[in-house]
């Protein structure tokens, strides 16, 4: 700050400089999940979105939205690594690197290190695959080399309508079936609609489990999302008991569900954490514009459908057709138009350096891996993947050979590794 010391004028002017900076650091702290206006990009390529935006709002600071773009300057491959899956939504590492997929229908498959698929894992209690139900995410559980126990998540018929739910058991010696599986967690309250179920599964560092939800989509459920007695539209932490986790942001609080970690969400199909600081990032998937990437605070309320950078589907406002409002998190990044985020993973491995701490994020109507560049909580460069596969890609996962892997949806999906 330049100091204006000219002998009796000194105190007028240095005074209202410094009282004008700590205003805009004031001003600043207001938005405490909002990356700093002044971040640079990295980035030296136009904007990837080339497309027109649906709406006409403007982001909230500088970088919210179609950042430069960047390019991958290391050589990789990418290569068709397996094929056969029906309808496969969620990937997971066993120890041995192996892949576990689950399919849709309510079975699992294992791909083994040279891509070979194995048969269907039963032993899952059934699932309503109607619309965007079905078998969810998959989560190995950290001790999985002692005690071979897997969680997942669904969607589950209950009397009233169906959940997302979340289920443990053991995967079998010979791998061929799932024993002694239990229910460990609903979502209440049960709703009739058969979208918007989420639903990524995350280990946080204490072994307890992040759960997303969505908040069903209908109308009458959306306000649901911004309600604390409601697990609609929530990130809960759990244990492996499903009960609350020890250090949850609302425990104790009268008439709150004691699991709720975060709330104002949409439809959140990703969740990751940041191999570096251990943060919680998610990717939530908008109405007609305003897909979000988030960096998840405890107890923070991330707006839906309150605040929204997106538009119904008939391109009417959703609500009062407002982007900001006090208390309510801004997105650390969105999309206009969207390109449907669906499961994301860090890069931590070693095969591509210029990656390291990169986000990766699985397209569905973007049919693209999209590599994300972050600085400082900000997106600071952007780059597409794999467009010429012109396909809907479901979940991205880093391999335990440091490669990454992208399957795609569909009846007839594949695997792709990207790596050198």
């Amino acid at each position: 700050m330049k100091k204006y010391f000219l002998k009796s004028q000194s105190v007028f002017l240095y005074f209202p400089v410094l009282f004008m900076a700590f205003l805009q650091l004031s001003c600043n702290n207001d938005k405490p999940n909002a990356p700093a206006e002044e971040e640079e990009s990295t980035a030296t390529l136009p904007p990837v979105e080339t497309n027109p935006p649906n709406s006409k709002y403007k982001p909230a600071f500088k970088g919210q939205t179609r950042i430069g773009g960047v390019k991958t300057q290391t050589a990789y491959t990418v290569k068709v690594f397996a094929t056969g899956l029906t309808n496969p939504w969620g990937m997971e590492n066993l120890p041995d690197g192996r892949i576990l997929v689950t399919q849709k229908n309510g079975t699992m498959r294992i791909v083994t290190q040279a891509g070979v698929v194995g048969g269907a894992i039963t032993g899952i209690p059934t699932v309503n695959s109607s619309g965007q139900g079905g078998l969810l995410d998959v989560a190995v559980d950290p001790d999985f080399a002692t005690n071979r126990m897997v969680y997942w998540s669904f969607a589950q018929t209950g009397t009233n309508g169906t959940t997302t739910s979340v289920a443990k058991g053991k995967l079998s010696a010979n791998e061929t079936k799932i024993e002694n599986a239990i229910v460990i967690y609903k979502a209440i309250p049960e709703f009739n609609s058969t979208l918007h179920y989420g639903s990524r599964l995350a280990w946080d560092k204490q072994g307890n489990l992040f759960v997303s939800t969505g908040e069903r989509s209908d109308i009458q459920s959306r306000p649901l999302a911004q309600k604390l007695d409601a697990a609609l539209g929530k990130i809960v932490r759990i244990t492996k008991n499903g009960a609350a986790a020890a250090g949850n942001p609302f425990i104790g609080q009268t008439g709150v569900l004691p699991e709720i970690y975060s709330y104002g969400h949409r439809n959140v199909q990703g969740l990751a954490i940041h191999p570096v600081t251990g943060d919680l990032w998610e990717a939530e998937l908008g109405p007609l514009g305003g897909d979000e990437i988030n960096k998840i605070t405890a107890s923070k309320n991330y707006g839906w459908p309150t605040i929204s950078y997106g538009l119904e589907y008939s391109g009417a406002a959703i609500g009062a057709g407002i982007t900001t409002k006090s208390g309510m998190e801004q997105p650390v990044y969105y999309w206009d138009p969207v390109i449907s985020p669906s499961g994301i993973t860090f890069y931590s491995g070693n095969q591509i350096s210029e990656w390291t701490n990169n986000l990766f994020v699985a397209a569905l109507s973007g049919q693209h891996v999209a590599r994300l560049v972050i600085k400082d909580n900000a997106v600071v460069g952007e780059e597409r993947l794999l467009t010429t596969y012109k396909s809907r890609f479901r979940d991205v996962l880093e391999g335990k050979d440091g490669a990454l892997y992208a399957v795609t949806d569909g009846s007839n999906a594949s695997i792709y590794k990207i790596g050198k």
